[in-house]
């Protein structure tokens, strides 16, 4: 089974596709998804009789967007393929999906996914 997941707005969009079979869920987090996210991921693949240990891939929507929401979604997908050992890609774009999906069935892994947040980072100077 590959896990696809996009945390970059507060509607978090999971797919999980096997096979052919592509089953889509999303879920209004708003402000509850780093308390929420991994028990959601849990509760999702519960629901098709799975694990974290049935996953084979994990695609992940990098941006941009919420920089917050990637960040977090980042953070959760790249410590589970670790830890379980499962190949993970970023892809960006309206066919991020489709890129994720032909990334990992082209055996890549990005090891580490790093968002992509579509311009500069606004660092604020000290006033001092």
């Amino acid at each position: 089974m590959i896990l696809l997941l996009d945390t970059s707005t507060p509607v978090c969009r999971l797919i999980l596709v096997e096979g052919e079979s592509q089953v889509v869920h999303e879920w209004q987090a708003d402000r509850t998804l780093a308390k929420g996210l991994l028990g959601y991921l849990q509760s999702k693949l519960q629901e098709q009789s799975k694990a974290f240990a049935d996953i084979t891939g994990i695609g992940v929507y990098q941006g941009p967007g919420s920089f917050t929401g990637l960040r977090i979604g980042l953070t959760v997908l790249n410590t589970i393929a670790d830890s379980q050992r499962i190949p993970i890609v970023g892809a960006q774009g309206d066919d991020w999906q489709q890129q994720a999906l032909q990334r990992l069935n082209a055996g890549e892994n990005d090891q580490i996914v790093l968002p992509f947040y579509g311009s500069e980072a606004h660092i604020t100077t000290p006033r001092k």
